[in-house]
């Protein structure tokens, strides 16, 4: 399995617009091949002293943590789904729109070491 991992500093009164952006994207994603699409939004996630979410997005007041995950079989899987993804007129939006400030997200690719 592989596995797409984001961490995403929401404002609390955008939330709503993040959760029509995340259905889009659960749907086009799910529609060109993804395993799963999960965006999870934070409610037990402490301030750390020396590292943790909410210091690794920089957190401001009035936003909340989400974290959200997309499956794939491999690396190979994911990279030809994403590459629909991108093509996908539907997922054609402007960055000034967006819901959360994007260079504050952080994501990256994992491949699963242990799964059940």
């Amino acid at each position: 399995m592989y596995v797409d991992g984001f961490v995403i500093p929401v404002p609390t009164d955008r939330i709503e617009d993040y959760r029509e952006m995340a259905e889009l994207g659960a749907t086009v994603w799910m529609e060109h091949g993804a395993i799963s699409y999960v965006e999870a939004c934070a409610d037990d996630v402490p301030q750390g002293e020396v590292t943790s979410f909410p210091m690794a997005v920089k957190l401001e007041q009035g936003e909340v943590v989400f974290f959200s995950w997309i499956t794939y079989r491999d690396r190979a899987h994911r990279d030809e789904v994403n590459r629909k993804v991108m093509e996908d007129p539907r997922m054609n939006c402007e960055p000034d729109t967006a819901p959360f400030e994007a260079k504050r997200m952080i994501y990256g690719g994992f491949t699963a070491m242990v799964q059940r």
